[in-house]
């Protein structure tokens, strides 16, 4: 696989996650901003920001996957030497993938049963299972991503960008 292929998928992805907080903060400003002067409320408002920010969960999952800029604890792996702290980053990577495409497997269960059921939201009676789907979405992107970091890490570590690690003293 070409590595500047890789690179260009990986930077979509972030952008995709970051067009999604972008599109979640603007629903919250012209609701609040509406609701404040105009005294009138967006239809189905609640539901819609209710399933971007679920969008955007598994999409944030998808771009702090590669990266490694979620929230870690490194007791063990800031105390032993290169060769263990990789041995520990592939073993916890491998982890993260299985439970990842466990969930995503989960997550499309979801749309397949939001879809056969017709679920709707209240106020303009729209299908939900688009919602459902570019969540999912995020999801396979996440497994992608984390297979293409597990890759990196056993055959090309030196192609990793890891979030710089900083010790608390």
């Amino acid at each position: 696989m070409n590595r500047a292929w890789m690179d260009r998928f990986i930077d979509t992805i972030e952008w995709i996650a970051a067009g999604f907080v972008g599109i979640v903060a603007l629903n919250i400003f012209i609701g609040v901003l509406l609701r404040n002067t105009l005294n009138y409320a967006i239809p189905d408002s609640f539901d819609i920001g209710r399933m971007l920010l679920g969008i955007l969960i598994f999409w944030g999952i998808a771009a702090t996957s590669y990266r490694g800029g979620h929230i870690t604890v490194d007791l063990v792996w800031a105390n032993v030497g290169p060769k263990y702290q990789r041995m520990i980053d592939v073993f916890a990577t491998l982890v993260l993938l299985f439970v990842v495409t466990v969930q995503t497997y989960t997550l499309f269960d979801k749309v397949r049963g939001t879809y056969n059921d017709n679920v709707l939201t209240f106020d303009m009676h729209m299908p939900t299972w688009p919602f459902f789907a570019i969540a999912w979405a995020g999801d396979g992107a996440a497994v992608l991503l984390i297979a293409i970091r597990t890759y990196r890490l056993i055959f090309h570590p030196e192609d990793i960008h890891d979030a710089k690690v900083k010790t608390v003293e």
